[in-house]
């Protein structure tokens, strides 16, 4: 078939059976009858299970509690005969630990053979709700020792149990909270749970204060789009940089990068399409919502977007959605590439994390209507946003904060490290109206936009534009946080959201719900918060060292780099905010400061080894074999009475260069030993920033310009030119 061919030619692999391969013709694909069939969904129980196990289950769902025991094991038995109709053989807790990736340890449904040897499948409801793995082998931050192992995972109902089709074979996914022995959360998506039923109870006072009685929860949705890179596996795996790092430590400029803006929303070549096709059947075939494919700005750069769905299993899906890139990369004989900034000098990649909040009876709270000005409700939900991120900008810097985003933020569509709103002309001006004079009694209007062409339509405008540059910008009837690093989980930055949120929501209810006069209490509430946040309004150039100094001048923090943004998560205003709600306790939040402190510290070194490995190993070795040819060259050319000032002036360029880079390479090493040594935390995390990054850039820069002037042939390693163009 033609997907078959295409994968012999590109030297990826067969899916192996007919059956799998005649999916991927387009015309064969039914995505009605494909989707979701590899999710427990509530349809398939409500279909598969006794109508009082389906309502307790719905129950459960929607008002929270605990199943019956005798609900949980009929719910256990009919998942693992789904699971084994699907050819499941195996199940798993699969959860989301501090590394920021998933884990999972798979269990087989087998149990003891009966008296007559026949082996016999089972899944009670205590295997599905609750697990143990090991939680001293992930981290914990201080709160388990390494001879303190128990751990536990408990089953998230509210999210979908799901079949993950791998070369392990089909394995039932139960989405888990994870835990310790003592009942800290060490996992992303406690908290986020715990964040979803603040702001709910949060919101709840705030529409009930609007006369909306029906409504029983609010809920946080969730759209993430999902940038990455695709390159060749075969060259990938000739770097070693991008084997351990994820990321290209050396590399000069192709001749060519984006400049052209040739590849953004350009034609999908075939190669890239195949996998996108193959991609999309396996996420919907998990329920993924993928809508939306296309080409980003940089060369081997590419978006999918998903439609908006509840914040947790927005979270596991697009975890989901990463995993299943990477294997069906493999597939297609690349390798795909999530670290935020994988090729300097061209964009980065980034997760635009689409927020919003919405009461089960249909109202979003974000949605402006056509009269903004006079939409109070909307007013003082924007206004509370307005305190919310106002008041705790350094927090949402914190939730996006990575070792790969800091290569990222600050240029390339990348919005900078300074938290801002964008709220475009339209509100900005309805703010502004609120704070002067305390009334908003006309609105800006967009417009028709006339094409000039009398077979297009003219058609209204929008009533602002966007702005790229922005970090959380409103667009339309949501928030989009534009500055989430592409391969981190989306958990950390919607636990923050939801708090932040929830706590201005609850101050704006205990002010409101005491009131004897309402219309005037909400009038000058609104006011009082817009007036006091309104510096958290910027609808400028957010590139511009303009903003950088306004910003300064306002107050507002600018934190550069991840290692600086860590300790925002343990300052008295954190830890009041989050116990407040119950979303992580003091303990909590100091353990995921030592994590990350960690985490920046182990990333940089293991990419500083790689650079010293890559030097000594490869760059100098092959850049020595072309002096020798070059020095060579000279006496044959002189010998022959011929002029050799240009090859004597190539080698004297190249052994300056040489010389500079071992220097730069055996600094690095010695201040790399430095580090090692130190004890694990904020300083090591700080030395790491300040001394082992610069000696890694002054490393990169002489071997770089090498690059430029060593022959082709001579260079140990793929080119950006080989990397990035050549898909």
């Amino acid at each position: 078939m033609w997907i078959a061919k295409k994968r012999e030619h590109y030297g990826g692999t067969y899916m192996g059976t007919e059956a799998k391969n005649k999916i991927f013709c387009e015309n064969e694909v039914n995505v009605e009858e494909i989707f979701a069939t590899n999710v427990y969904t509530p349809n398939t129980m409500k279909e598969r299970l006794p109508k009082d196990v389906y309502k307790e289950i719905t129950q459960v769902i929607e008002q929270g509690g605990e199943l019956s025991k005798i609900t949980a094991n009929i719910v256990a038995n009919d998942m693992k005969e789904w699971a084994i109709e699907k050819g499941a053989t195996h199940y798993t807790h699969w959860f989301q630990p501090l590394t920021g990736i998933t884990a999972e340890k798979h269990d087989s449904f087998i149990t003891h053979p009966d008296k007559n040897g026949k082996m016999l499948m089972d899944f009670s409801g205590k295997e599905l709700i609750k697990g143990e793995p090991d939680a001293s082998s992930f981290p914990s931050g201080g709160l388990r020792a390494t001879f303190e192992a128990r751990g536990y995972t408990a089953w998230d109902i509210t999210s979908p149990a799901f079949i993950k089709e791998t070369a392990t074979g089909p394995t039932l996914c139960i989405p888990t909270a994870f835990c310790s022995y003592t009942g800290e959360a060490l996992d992303k998506k406690t908290p986020l749970l715990r964040s979803m039923e603040a702001i709910s109870k949060q919101a709840l006072r705030i529409v009930r204060l609007f006369g909306n009685t029906e409504a029983t929860k609010v809920t946080a949705s969730v759209g993430a789009e999902q940038e990455y890179f695709l390159i060749d596996q075969k060259k990938a795996l000739q770097r070693e940089d991008i084997i351990f790092s994820g990321r290209t430590l050396f590399g000069a400029p192709a001749p060519k990068g984006q400049e052209m803006d040739d590849h953004y929303f350009g034609v999908i070549r075939e190669r890239i399409g195949a996998f996108m096709h193959e991609l999309n059947v396996e996420l919907w075939k998990l329920g993924v919502t993928a809508k939306t494919q296309h080409n980003e700005a940089a060369p081997a750069q590419h978006e999918l977007a998903p439609i908006y769905e509840s914040a947790n299993i927005a979270v596991d899906h697009n975890q989901l959605v990463m995993e299943t890139m990477k294997r069906i990369a493999g597939k297609h004989g690349l390798r795909c590439l999530l670290h935020e900034k994988p090729f300097q000098g061209v964009n980065g990649s980034g997760k635009h994390n689409n927020w919003s909040i919405t009461t089960d009876n249909g109202v979003n709270l974000l949605e402006p209507g056509e009269t903004p000005n006079e939409n109070v409700q909307f007013l003082l939900v924007l206004a509370c946003i307005m305190k919310a991120v106002d008041t705790h900008a350094d927090l949402l810097r914190q939730s996006a904060s990575n070792v790969g985003n800091d290569h990222r933020l600050g240029a390339c569509e990348a919005p900078p490290a300074i938290i801002s709103m964008f709220l475009g002309e339209q509100l900005e001006d309805v703010v502004e109206q609120l704070v002067e004079t305390g009334r908003a009694s006309k609105l800006k209007e967009g417009g028709v936009l006339q094409t000039g062409v009398s077979t297009l339509p003219d058609f209204k405008k929008d009533a602002t534009d966007r702005n790229r540059t922005s970090p959380f910008a409103f667009t339309g009837n949501k928030f989009e946080f534009r500055m989430v690093g592409s391969e981190d989980s989306i958990g950390s930055p919607n636990t923050i959201l939801n708090a932040i949120v929830a706590e201005a929501f609850c101050e704006a209810a205990d002010v409101l719900e005491k009131t004897e006069d309402f219309d005037i209490a909400v009038h000058d509430l609104i006011k009082e918060y817009m007036t006091k946040h309104q510096r958290i309004i910027f609808n400028g150039d957010g590139y511009s060292q303009e903003w950088v100094e306004e910003a300064e001048r306002r107050g507002l923090p600018n934190i550069p780099s991840m290692v600086e943004a860590v300790e925002t998560l343990t300052t008295e205003k954190a830890i009041k905010l989050f116990e407040r709600f119950g979303i992580f306790t003091k303990a909590e939040l100091e353990s995921r400061a030592e994590i990350l402190y960690e985490t920046y510290a182990k990333t940089i070194n293991i990419e500083a080894l790689t650079m010293i490995d890559m030097a000594n190993k490869q760059i100098i070795p092959a850049v020595i074999r072309y002096t020798k040819e070059l020095a060579d060259t000279i006496l044959a050319v002189t010998s022959a009475g011929s002029d050799a000032s240009v090859t004597k002036e190539l080698l004297k360029q190249i052994t300056i260069l040489l010389t500079e880079m071992k220097e730069a390479c055996c600094y690095l090493a010695e201040e790399e030993a430095k580090a090692s040594a130190m004890p694990r935390g904020k300083e090591q995390a700080f030395y790491y920033r300040e001394e082992i990054v610069t000696a890694m850039e002054k490393l990169r820069k002489p071997a770089d310009e090498l690059e430029k002037i060593v022959g082709k042939e001579y260079w140990p390693f793929p080119t950006y030119a080989d990397l990035i163009f050549e898909v």
